[in-house]
């Protein structure tokens, strides 16, 4: 069976788009170099920990737990502890311990995206071809759109082994989507799943009306991170020194025997939005 192989190493990333991975895939005996960029980042406002008393900023250290001392980080080493002491790990202890992840993604096997259960995914992140490698980039990326596969495989980063898919994104670029061991999903076992009798027949058909007058395409444009927003003018208010209003919102919860009720009216207001 043919096979991808991408080797590898990595830079600390920043806010910059940086490359915080370089390498190169290989496609058959093909190497094609690339580069690993953060495709995603977070939405949320930069708040800093600061002192109630003064304001004044909160600063952690590492810090030396016997003398209390803080240390420099270049003379900080990862260590495991076995029973009263710990065995210290060196880099090159870590990339001993699997040669061949610590620089290759291996594709083992290839499937149809679809198949996957979004719960597995996590992280995702754009891969860009180096200098005089666009053209074998451009036959990996039109191979997995023509075939609609996508591969799967797993590396080393940063002392953790790594799930991934290298897939097609929006068919010009591909995409590296970090993804999570079947052990890393918790069981839901132990949670309160309905067991009781099945919603009535009636209901049933109702809620799969309300799912079909809803149902369209998915354009992400439509989704906004509004809360920031919201945040953001309260803290524009109180820099102006105006009182902030607290809407509470109440709590509403469906009684049983209103679902029907509840069912139709939703129905009908689809039907006036559409009309």
């Amino acid at each position: 069976m043919s096979r991808f192989l991408m080797s590898a190493s990595y830079h600390h990333k920043d806010n910059i788009m940086r490359a915080i991975w370089s390498g190169a895939i290989g496609f058959g005996l093909v190497n094609i170099p690339i580069k690993l960029y953060s495709a995603s980042e977070e939405s949320s406002i930069d708040l800093d920990m600061l002192d109630s008393k003064d304001f004044s900023n909160i600063k952690f250290k590492r810090v030396n737990e016997k003398t209390g001392k803080e240390v420099a980080y270049e003379n900080i080493v990862k260590g495991y502890k076995m029973e009263d002491r710990y065995i210290v790990l060196e880099k090159e202890d870590f990339e001993a311990a699997s040669p061949e992840k610590s620089k290759i993604l291996s594709i083992k096997q290839f499937v149809n995206h679809d198949d996957i259960d979004p719960a597995y995914f996590e992280t995702p992140y754009f891969l860009e071809p180096q200098k005089n490698s666009e053209e074998a980039y451009k036959l990996l990326l039109k191979s997995l759109v023509k075939t609609k596969m996508a591969g799967i495989g797993t590396f080393i980063l940063r002392e953790k082994e790594i799930l991934c898919l290298v897939r097609p994104y929006e068919n010009k670029i591909l995409m590296v989507n970090r993804m999570r061991f079947p052990q890393e999903l918790r069981s839901y076992e132990d949670l309160n799943i309905p067991a009781g009798k099945n919603p009535k027949e009636e209901e049933l058909k109702m809620a799969e009306s309300l799912i079909r007058q809803l149902a369209t395409d998915f354009t992400p444009e439509k989704f906004k991170d509004t809360y920031h927003d919201d945040l953001m003018k309260i803290i524009n208010q109180k820099a102006k020194g105006k009182a902030v209003k607290i809407d509470e919102p109440a709590e509403k919860q469906t009684a049983p025997s209103d679902l029907m009720a509840m069912l139709k009216a939703s129905l009908e207001a689809g039907k006036k939005a559409t009309g």
